[in-house]
């Protein structure tokens, strides 16, 4: 969400301690008052609200983790052909709505 030195900026820090990652990624409004402070050269801009190759498998039912000091993990990964089949593939677009929702509100003047 935050690359470089706009993560230790401490608007977002208070943000951080308040919501864990995926709740700031998953909730437009979050996401958007996390990125309207794009004045400040230190903050990601609209192109990092979220991290698409997390929110993409979990869209599909896929597990996903945010370890604090580790980074991503995916505790059950998909090993074979059940696996894949179990994915959730209907609709998958349909529950990336707050992604373009974020996006949206990012954009407005």
């Amino acid at each position: 969400m935050m690359r470089q030195a706009g993560r230790f900026l401490p608007d977002y820090l208070k943000l951080k301690a308040k919501y864990d990652f995926f709740t700031r990624i998953q909730t437009p409004e979050l996401a958007t008052e996390i990125n309207g402070h794009a004045g400040s050269p230190d903050w990601c801009g609209c192109r990092h609200i979220v991290f698409g190759h997390l929110v993409i498998p979990q869209a599909m039912g896929v597990e996903v983790l945010m370890e604090e000091g580790k980074g991503p993990s995916i505790p059950h990964p998909i090993h074979s052909k059940k696996d894949i089949d179990s994915l959730i593939v209907t609709d998958a677009v349909g529950r990336l709505d707050y992604v373009m929702d974020a996006v949206r509100l990012t954009k407005q003047p």
